[in-house]
């Protein structure tokens, strides 16, 4: 994958997992393990969110 595209698949993930912690989503086992997987190969990206009223 090259750079733009690990910068977007980064992004992304932050993106879900903000959004699962705004609206306290949970995630079951094999979702939380690929989110895992995934976002260790993202070691600079950073997420913020704020919970849902």
């Amino acid at each position: 994958m090259d750079a733009a595209g690990a910068e977007a698949l980064c992004r992304c993930i932050a993106e879900w997992v903000a959004t699962k912690l705004r609206w306290n989503l949970t995630a079951d086992e094999t979702e939380a393990a690929a989110l895992q997987e995934a976002a260790a190969g993202c070691p600079d990206q950073r997420m913020t969110w704020e919970l849902a009223a």
